[in-house]
């Protein structure tokens, strides 16, 4: 016989779970609806932690290498606003072949040393770290976590209204598990990298990197990439489709390039 929650507790949860959503929608830069569910104080500690466990993990690069990072890193920032509440930036290079980069809240970057064999100049180095440091502008990662949280809880609410127990309960639970990340935690994830290659553009702009230099990253990615899974089973688009999103806003990132250009915003950061 199956068991269902009673009435007088399946609409208290439902409305808990409604109420706690609408509470903790915020808006990002580019307009988009958010959800936001943890404070910046959480988040910057979470940036703090994952950074430190990265350090323990992995051996870090100085010399030249660090001086040429840390000056397009530092050229980047300096374009962040100032209510973004992030007074100093730290900037680490990582012994790692792999070709990535990442920041976190509270104003933490690290570059692997492999992403410096696929990003050919300072332009290019620039476009990857701008589109890191507008994740943290975008406040994707309390989204991305938020979310996350979210999904869990309502499925959990969702078994325990349908009385969904035992093993058949569990196999249908795992398949609205997978519902949900390929439905919900994945697009949102491909949103999120897309609307860092738009702010991340505006931002190497600001700083007077060449914006078209980012589309050149991407073309030395996808000579690099040994295949890629579908787009939808992905949390990053594919390369051909952030060309494309890139291509879109060069007409707005151009015109910033250019004004920095003119104030003088030339960096000259050498490898």
């Amino acid at each position: 016989m199956q068991r269902t929650l009673p009435s007088r507790l399946r609409t208290p949860l439902a409305i808990g779970l409604i109420g706690a959503t609408l509470a903790a929608c915020s808006t990002s830069p580019l307009g988009r609806n958010q959800l936001a569910f943890f404070s910046d104080e959480e988040l910057q500690q979470m940036g703090q932690q994952s950074f430190a466990q990265y350090q323990q993990e992995l051996p870090e690069v100085g010399g030249a290498t660090y001086d040429y990072v840390q000056c397009v890193a530092d050229a980047i920032t300096d374009e962040v606003p100032a209510d973004a509440g992030i007074a100093t930036w730290e900037v680490k290079v990582f012994k790692d072949d792999s070709a990535n980069a990442f920041a976190l809240p509270g104003g933490y970057i690290g570059v692997n040393s492999g992403l410096l064999d696929v990003t050919e100049n300072q332009d290019q180095l620039a476009a990857v770290i701008g589109h890191e440091v507008a994740h943290v502008l975008s406040d994707h990662a309390n989204e991305r976590v938020s979310t996350q949280a979210a999904t869990q809880t309502g499925l959990s609410i969702l078994q325990s209204a349908a009385g969904l127990q035992g093993a058949t309960g569990e196999q249908l639970m795992g398949l609205l598990g997978a519902g949900a990340q390929y439905g919900v935690i994945l697009p949102f994830s491909r949103k999120q990298e897309s609307e860092a290659d738009k702010l991340g553009l505006d931002l190497m702009a600001e700083a007077g990197f060449n914006p078209n230099a980012s589309i050149e990253l991407w073309q030395n990615m996808a000579a690099q990439s040994q295949g890629q899974p579908p787009e939808w089973l992905s949390t990053h688009p594919s390369n051909e489709a952030r060309m494309q999103g890139l291509r879109e806003r060069m007409n707005e990132a151009m015109p910033l390039y250019e004004q920095a250009r003119a104030n003088g915003q030339r960096p000259d950061c050498r490898r």
